[in-house]
């Protein structure tokens, strides 16, 4: 593994380390919510892969703005994208971020799992 694809893994592991980042990350992986459709919205916006930013925040005790940076901090970490559409900020899990995670944690049981 080179460099770049190390500091990659530790960007996001730190993203994941906190808490409530690890918990909305969850919430966007598994789509547990769904966004809520206002009369502004267009139902053919409405993307079953993707949950809004507003959604995500209603349900945490916190402020939209420390919401958003801490989906900020998960799409830096590339483990997810966001995409703007009409009023509201659509977040998706990047599978591929998540398909390197399960490859390096299977390749390490793999490589130690005979050791225990």
């Amino acid at each position: 593994m080179n460099k770049l694809d190390m500091d990659k893994k530790v960007a996001i592991f730190k993203a994941l380390g906190n808490t409530t980042r690890f918990m909305i990350f969850k919430m966007i992986f598994t789509k547990s919510v769904t966004c809520s459709i206002d009369k502004n919205t267009d139902v053919s916006e409405q993307d079953a892969k993707a949950i809004c930013v507003s959604t995500i925040s209603s349900q945490f005790p916190y402020s939209q703005p420390a919401i958003s940076k801490h989906l900020k901090e998960l799409r830096l970490a590339g483990l997810v994208t966001m995409e703007k559409r009409g009023n509201k900020i659509y977040i998706e899990a990047n599978i591929n971020s998540v398909k390197e995670l399960s490859e390096c944690f299977g390749g390490l049981a793999e490589k130690y799992g005979d050791k225990t």
